[in-house]
């Protein structure tokens, strides 16, 4: 898709769909990959799976790579969270990390619809955890404050470009 490629991550709440979202405002090839990459399988093989549980939530890695090696666009970004991220992180030119305050990870979690995750309480506690250890988001990366007004996350975003 890119010329240049960026994944967008962070633990849910931190503001990747939105700012997906206001990428794709602004001009951007922008995928949603929760929506458009995403489906329940074994993180280490691929495997599907019936088991809809955050741990098997996983993006399709070829998809993914020939996404990547479409070099239509100058620049693409990739928004959202996968548990099978090491199999192509790799592909990208930057990953920025989207970090927010534990309150304000709060405040979004409980503003979320029923059918979202992370609008239960023990998807909230696991989130929590997350946000807290951060065992689950890329160790290396551009770390971005998304408390702040989504056009300021994506100005920085872009400005790091």
């Amino acid at each position: 898709m890119g010329i240049r490629n960026y994944l967008i991550e962070g633990v849910s709440g931190t503001g990747k769909t939105a700012v997906c979202e206001e990428l794709q405002k602004r001009g951007y090839q922008a995928i949603h990959g929760d929506r458009e990459l995403a489906y329940q399988g074994d993180p280490e093989t691929g495997i599907p799976m019936d088991s809809a549980t955050h741990e098997n939530h996983i993006w399709h890695v070829d998809k993914v790579k020939n996404l990547v090696a479409n070099q239509d666009d100058a620049v693409t970004f990739f928004c959202g969270g996968s548990r099978n991220f090491l199999k192509f992180i790799d592909l990208f030119d930057a990953i920025f990390v989207l970090e927010v305050d534990i309150d304000t990870l709060n405040r979004r979690l409980k503003e979320r619809p029923e059918n979202e995750f992370g609008s239960k309480k023990v998807e909230r506690e696991l989130i929590t955890r997350l946000q807290q250890t951060k065992e689950d988001i890329p160790k290396r990366g551009i770390v971005v404050d998304a408390t702040a007004p989504i056009e300021h996350v994506v100005d920085e975003i872009v400005h790091n470009i």
